[in-house]
């Protein structure tokens, strides 16, 4: 197995979990925890704990949070010796607030850190870029920086739109995507598609090898090697969904290296998922390749075609 890249963000996450129903313009009693997090570095970190090899391509500001960022990723084994530094700035923050459900009803993400991950930066790492198994970008990304990759590295791409709003920066490259993974709103926004398998199909359509739409509890929608089907939802106790969405990438990205079709990933990627959302921290510490393998051994769901 070589190495993988991720092109993408780090950031501090502060969560906010009420232990009651939310009542807006109010104070809502419950806990409240600080982690890393960026879904770059979240992609990243989960697919180092299941076994990958894995440089992190980002920025990193000189406030508070640098050196604990530098030791976070130093103690994960993730290189980010790639990365730009920049002087004078600010680290990003995500803030979000779930409800006792753990499902997230409020968020704010303070992002502007990515505008340092220029096609400059691209440009003084396309060797280590190219010499990758894989690479992932987040959607956090500029668009000149997104075309940049697309437009220089060989490498399959994996691409996580991150949000309705960042989604159109994917749009002209999605012929150079190996996969992509949208929720069904970023689906609709690239596709104006309404329906998750029909989004999916048209990603299919538009050059991307495999398209995974995420549709919460109802499962997923693929379409991959000129078919289209549905795998049901795993079953899982939801703590915090935010994680959820990273994890299903990095398996993705390890399913891939492993030589699995496009169910066969979809499974392994949904049992990564319900891992993630288990627990408390954005990363479950218990993600390992055999916790998700011994996780789909008790899921007996079947894909349905189209």
């Amino acid at each position: 197995m070589g190495y993988a890249v991720v092109v993408g963000c780090i950031n501090i996450d502060l969560w906010g979990r009420s232990f009651r129903p939310l009542t807006e313009r109010d104070s809502n009693p419950g806990e409240i925890r600080c982690s890393m997090g960026g879904v770059g570095r979240n992609i990243a970190h989960n697919m180092r704990l299941l076994g990958m090899d894995v440089k992190l391509l980002t920025a990193i500001a000189d406030d508070r949070f640098e050196r604990d960022i530098d030791d976070s990723c130093a103690a994960l084994g993730l290189d980010i010796s790639g990365s730009a530094r920049v002087r004078g700035g600010s680290n990003g923050c995500y803030m979000f607030i779930s409800g006792p459900d753990g499902d997230m009803r409020l968020a704010v993400s303070d992002m502007s850190i990515a505008e340092s991950i220029t096609p400059e930066l691209i440009d003084a790492q396309l060797d280590m870029l190219c010499g990758a198994e894989l690479i992932v970008i987040d959607g956090n990304l500029r668009a000149d920086t997104i075309e940049r990759i697309a437009s220089r590295v060989s490498a399959p791409i994996f691409a996580d739109p991150v949000s309705a709003a960042k989604a159109p920066a994917l749009a002209p490259h999605l012929d150079k995507l190996y996969a992509v993974k949208p929720n069904g709103l970023e689906a609709r926004t690239l596709t104006g598609e309404a329906d998750p398998l029909r989004a999916a199909a048209a990603l299919h359509a538009a050059g991307v090898r495999r398209a995974y739409v995420t549709a919460g509890a109802v499962g997923l929608a693929v379409a991959a090697e000129s078919r289209s089907f549905t795998v049901p939802a795993m079953p899982c106790a939801l703590v915090n969904a935010t994680g959820g969405g990273d994890a299903f990438m990095a398996a993705l990205c390890r399913a891939y290296t492993d030589g699995l079709d496009a169910e066969a990933s979809a499974r392994f990627a949904l049992a990564a998922g319900a891992l993630a959302v288990e627990c408390a921290e954005t990363i479950n510490p218990a993600m390992s390749l055999e916790a998700v393998q011994r996780r789909l051994e008790t899921y007996n769901s079947g894909g349905k075609d189209e």
